[in-house]
């Protein structure tokens, strides 16, 4: 019994390390203070931390990164919760067919939907536009919604929701005063992996975004393609220190829900 949960602690280690090994790798360049990417690392320096502050190009991505993000975060939301509450009926024809279409962005090709993407927005006349990058980025994390809603509203008893009808509550007081508090943690959840998932996003933001929507993982692809900057690993630690916040926000609204 102790070797095979020496063992299993060992294997969950090495998966651990596995996983997180690439970002121990990269992080620490963000704080060098030489003009590549290598190591050892000269010195330490926020040189080029600076560098995405100062920089237009950088500031002005991340600036449009987290309108674009927060705005994606609004729509997939909130569309990706109503569509888990209307797959939640039980009398719903083809249900199962129905959350099958909902979950198809997430095992399409990327290049295929945006391709797609760009030839209906030109036909529409929105493409290289805000309200383009934030309508792709949208339909790619409504599937995250959906999931992690459909999740937590399936934990709930309808009971509750019975009992409170029969002591005379309308729908709409039964879905705000029980169902989508008793929901919260798995819309919290949704709406952090469509923060995430916009955030990273490139090969969409390539074919519907113009020059003036230039997202930071965007950036950080043409900087790749043409010029290697320590500045990547800076951006870099950026996303992963604001998406490990996030989970600990999560966390904390979990614990506290619970």
């Amino acid at each position: 019994m102790m070797a095979m949960s020496l063992f299993k602690s060992v294997y969950a280690t090495l998966i651990v390390g596995f996983l997180v090994a690439p970002l121990l790798v990269v992080l620490p360049l963000a704080f060098t203070s030489g003009a590549f990417l290598t190591y050892p690392i000269p010195s330490y320096s926020f040189r080029w931390f600076s560098e995405l502050v100062e920089n237009t190009v950088w500031s002005r991505a991340i600036l449009n990164s987290l309108l674009i993000a927060g705005s994606t975060t609004v729509v997939a939301t909130l569309l990706g919760t109503l569509a888990a509450l209307g797959l939640r009926a039980r009398n719903l024809v083809l249900s199962s067919q129905i959350r099958t279409l909902f979950l198809l962005p997430m095992v399409v090709p990327a290049v295929v939907l945006g391709v797609g993407m760009q030839a209906l927005f030109v036909r529409f006349g929105i493409n290289s536009t805000y309200l383009s990058v934030i309508v792709a980025h949208s339909v790619i994390a409504i599937p995250f919604v959906v999931i992690s809603v459909s999740g937590a509203l399936g934990g709930i008893d309808r009971r509750v929701e019975r009992a409170a009808e029969s002591l005379g509550a309308r729908p709409h007081k039964v879905f705000f005063l029980v169902t989508l508090p008793l929901a919260m943690p798995g819309v919290a959840s949704g709406a952090a992996l469509a923060f995430a998932t916009s955030l990273d996003e490139v090969v969409l933001t390539l074919f519907v975004a113009g020059p003036n929507q230039r997202t930071l993982a965007r950036q950080m692809f043409s900087t790749l393609r043409e010029n290697i900057s320590p500045a990547i690993a800076s951006a870099a630690f950026v996303i992963i220190v604001g998406t490990i916040l996030v989970a600990l926000l999560l966390l904390l609204m979990r614990r506290r829900s619970a």
